[in-house]
């Protein structure tokens, strides 16, 4: 450790404040770029790159991010697409028209504020911060999104998803403008969080001694045909798929705004769609359609008119527009402000663009053009219903959205640790994910530019991502039934990728061994969220075949580890036993032996132990002394696997004699991968505890990189220069291959995620927040986005693994099949708090624990949750507990110490429902 640290490891692991420590830690204060803290030697000996003030310090848990140019905060609903926010406050990427769409743009759809104080001049300025350089272009810099218009001098962006903030300055005007950007969020509820809507609350506030008017117009292209494929041309707006467009005026209950449409198109066709823009403002002016003119006329008379008193006013009817061709329209509520006075100024934004079609099956004459109905498109008939629907509930909306922050933000995890869990969760909002009709979930790895990448459910990639999990668990239920109902094949192997829609081929691909174990392991996850029984009693015969396939080919010999040819994540086949398959397959019996005794099936669940406890054994044979190993199979020794590799199968994995991309002596920052996820489900598979720890603490010895500076890198380029950032794998011993698997040089924050939660698991916490800490400076509004971090695609569905880092600080397990909850804190354990979601429920932990007693208190916010068991930390030293439940009353329990934590046991089943509270003391 640093001689500069005065607070000892052990202090700060369960300080009960911590505050004001670390002030050079990045999180919570402005930032331009990432700095270079001095590094300390850990307490296991590596050498990690921060103090532990800047590890745990208590700074604020939102980092504000000023001119950081990278920033795009998406905005919309499970499955719906998506409008980012961009750091100045400016609407970016419109990815609301079913494809991925980065850098595309609305010409002119900006937010204005027209301002004049009393006996005072009349000020415009576009509701941003000013442009940043560079100013290229081979017309001059870009004009159209009101560039050229007088600007806010400055923009503070900070956010927690789904709520985004951003704090503008310009003391030329009388008054202050800030806006407050979400889209509603409520965990375990699909319904209210797959609106396709983002609702824009805009403050202004009088700080002048005149009384002050003003006006806000938002402004908005009539975009209904757009495909998103083209940049639009604002100026000399053209466009195919342009015609028919009309937008007219509507009023609601206690709000009014704009409806944009086009009649060029039949229901069923994929840009058939609406807008809607609503304001719940009493007062406001509009306008329909901007006038026309040659050259750049009608932006001219629009700044003119809106300048001149901050109204529009409709000259004519809006007439639909000519074939190829829309329109623009304004809604502008405004009114005055007494000195003092501020008021809130609140817009929704709805899109409805209901059929999308498989155009990612492009050279597949049976899926390609199939049209797919979005889950929205069954709930609402327009834009301006999905609007009305938002407005008339948005109190409420709000206030469940607020909820679910407030109790996330009061988690006393770092601050990092916090965005890293918040901000990858909205990855479910983007065009990665695709809510189809009857809450079908399905979704690609992550998204192109322009188009999707890696199409549906892919098994392995999916086998990190823990958050849709916990907080949407329906919808994960959704990709279970996928899997064991729709991708089963005839020999017992799962398709890893689905072809939508369901029931029309199989993908042939060989099988994925890591996905394929690990899927078994997340419909153990399923049922144990559940506790449904007939959910698993359907999956389980499919489950059964789906492991037993694995004695087909990858464990033929049935030893317990895996040495076929094993296809997975990293895109080729691994040959020869090796600790990533072997552990997934390990967690992988592990569950299915417990899954076949709650079914029935003692004899399958006897030979999986069996068998279990034999690779738990013969997996040591790959223990180097430091990590585990991978014993490749010799060229001579390797078959085939039928019917999956084709006549000229050899050529693909051989190269002048030697197996291609496989990693042997290397240190596999995966592999341990299996046994990270057992220890989230709270699985023994018997791999020795001892050599997993060592592991670990190997692969960060070997693998985390301070710096880039000097690493040869030919691949995909995710961490660079002073960048810290954990690589796939590297060959401390020597030995690396001259073609090793294929991303072994790369950075993936899926795997970083996973790695860094399970050394906290391990007991190794600064290891792994250290990783953590070093992703949220990669990602920090100036080098890349926060809120897309990216692998193959933006929005990449592993890098939702950072669920389980909170998991692993928390300590938290739930179970609805036992009815039990388990809260170990590995950090600040006399005074913690944390968010948690348990299935049906969600809600606050938080405990003091002093002297080896506990007080803990389980707060229930949303939904319900029926208790037997709560198993606390292994710390206490009490023989007694008293327990309150939610009326009050004593419940009569009982403590037990086990060799996992204290159990404290309640006598009868104890119900939480929202806004109920159980509390824990032992004495």
């Amino acid at each position: 450790m640093s001689k500069k640290t005065a607070v000892s490891r052990r202090q700060f692991l369960v300080s009960t404040s911590a505050a004001a420590v670390g002030a050079a830690a990045l999180n919570g204060k402005t930032l331009s770029a990432g700095t270079q803290p001095e590094n300390f030697q850990s307490a296991a000996g590596s050498t990690v790159p921060y103090s532990w003030q800047e590890l745990l310090s208590d700074a604020a848990p939102q980092r504000t991010l000023v001119e950081c140019g990278e920033v795009a905060f998406p905005l919309g609903g499970i499955g719906t697409g998506t409008i980012s926010l961009g750091g100045r406050g400016e609407l970016r990427d419109w990815e609301i028209f079913n494809r991925p769409a980065k850098h595309r743009v609305l010409p002119f759809s900006f937010v204005a504020l027209w301002v004049k104080p009393e006996g005072g001049k009349e000020t415009i300025r576009v509701v941003e911060g000013p442009p940043q350089p560079p100013f290229r272009g081979w017309e001059g810099f870009n004009r159209q999104s009101g560039q050229g218009l007088p600007h806010l001098q400055k923009a503070r962006f900070n956010g927690t998803y789904p709520i985004a903030k951003v704090d503008f300055e310009d003391r030329a005007l009388p008054v202050t403008v800030s806006l407050e950007a979400f889209n509603p969020f409520v965990p375990l509820n699909v319904d209210d969080s797959s609106l396709p809507v983002a609702v824009f609350k805009y403050g202004v506030k009088n700080h002048s001694n005149k009384p002050v008017d003003f006006s806000l117009a938002f402004s908005l292209l009539n975009a209904v045909g757009y495909d998103s494929k083209e940049y639009l041309d604002g100026i000399n707006l053209r466009h195919p798929g342009f015609g028919g467009n009309l937008t007219t005026l509507r009023q609601g209950q206690n709000f009014a705004g704009i409806d944009l449409t086009s009649n060029k198109y039949s229901p069923d066709n994929p840009l058939a769609g609406s807008v809607a823009l609503l304001t719940t403002a009493k007062n406001y002016t509009s306008r329909t359609s901007w006038e026309g003119g040659a050259w750049w006329d009608f932006y001219q008379k629009w700044v003119d008119e809106f300048s001149a008193e901050g109204k529009l006013h409709d000259s004519h009817p809006s007439q639909p527009s000519a074939d190829g061709k829309s329109d623009y329209a304004t809604l502008a509520p405004y009114a005055r402000l007494a000195p003092g006075e501020s008021t809130t100024i609140t817009f929704v934004l709805a899109w409805y663009f209901p059929v999308r079609e498989n155009y990612w099956h492009d050279e597949d004459e049976d899926l390609k053009g199939h049209k797919l109905t979005n889950y929205y498109g069954t709930r609402f008939k327009s834009a301006w219903e999905v609007a009305s629907h938002t407005a008339q509930r948005l109190p409420e909306l709000e206030s469940k959205t607020r909820q679910f922050v407030d109790t996330f933000l009061a988690s006393t995890v770092p601050p990092y640790v916090l965005e890293a869990v918040s901000s990858q969760a909205s990855i479910l909002r983007s065009n990665t994910c695709m809510l189809l009709e009857g809450k079908q979930f399905f979704a690609f790895e992550g998204c192109g530019d322009d188009q999707h990448n890696g199409w549906m459910n892919c098994s392995h990639v999916w086998n990190y991502e823990q958050a849709l999990a916990f907080l949407y668990p329906e919808l994960e239920r959704s990709m279970r039934n996928t899997d064991f109902l729709h991708e089963m094949r005839s020999d017992d192997s799962m398709a890893f990728r689905s072809m939508v829609p369901l029931g029309i081929k199989q993908w042939d691909f060989r099988p994925a061994a890591d996905g394929q174990m690990g899927t078994i392991m997340k419909l153990y996850r399923e049922w144990q969220i559940s506790g449904d029984a007939e959910f698993l009693k359907q999956m389980w015969p499919n489950a059964k075949r789906a492991l037993e396939f694995s004695w087909k080919y990858w464990d033929a010999d049935n030893d317990g580890v895996m040495e076929g040819e094993q296809h997975n994540t990293y895109d080729i086949e691994f040959f020869g036993a090796n600790p990533m398959m072997t552990t997934l397959y390990l967690g992988a019996l592990k569950a299915s032996e417990i899954m076949a005794e709650a079914v029935g099936d003692s004899a399958a669940a006897t030979s999986y132990r069996e068998l279990r406890e034999k690779g738990a054994k013969n997996i040591e044979k790959l223990w180097n002394g430091a990590f585990y190993i991978q014993k490749v199979t010799p060229v001579a020794d390797i078959l085939p696997m039928e019917p999956y590799d084709g006549k000229n199968w050899k050529e693909r994995v051989i190269r002048d004699g030697q197996l291609k991309y496989q990693f042997g002596e290397g240190c596999l920052s995966d592999q341990m991968l299996g046994q990270w996820f057992a220890d989230v489900l709270g699985l023994d598979t018997g791999v020795n505890q001892e050599h997993v720890r060592k592991s670990l603490q190997s692969i960060y010895n070997n693998n985390f990189k301070h710096d880039f500076w000097t690493h040869p890198n030919t691949q995909r380029i995710y961490a660079i220069n002073d960048e810290k950032g954990l690589l796939l794998c590297s060959w401390p011993n020597g030995g690396r291959p001259a073609l090793p698997f294929v991303y072994s040089d790369e950075v993936w924050t899926g795997i970083e995620y996973q790695v860094a939660a399970h050394l906290i698991y391990q007991g190794l916490i600064e290891e792994g927040l250290s990783i953590v800490k070093a992703i949220s400076e990669r990602y920090d509004g100036v080098r890349r986005n926060p809120w897309n971090q990216i692998e193959w695609g933006n929005h990449y569905t592993r890098a939702m693994a950072s669920y389980s880092v909170l998991l692993a600080l928390s300590g938290f397990r739930y179970s609805a099949v036992e009815k039990s909850a388990t809260f170990q804190p590995k950090i600040r354990a006399e005074n913690f708090q944390c968010f948690f979601a348990a299935g049906s429920a969600w809600g606050l932990y938080s405990q003091r624990q002093q002297k080896g007693s506990l007080s803990a208190k389980l707060e229930c916010r949303y939904g319900a949750v029926s208790l037997k068991r709560l198993l606390l930390s292994d710390r206490i030293r009490a023989q007694n507990a008293t327990v309150t439940g939610p009326d009050g009353k004593n419940v009569a329990c009982a403590l037990k110490k086990q060799s996992s934590g204290v159990s404290v046991e309640f006598s009868s089943e104890v119900k939480l429902s929202s806004g109920e509270s159980l509390q824990v003391i032992t004495s």
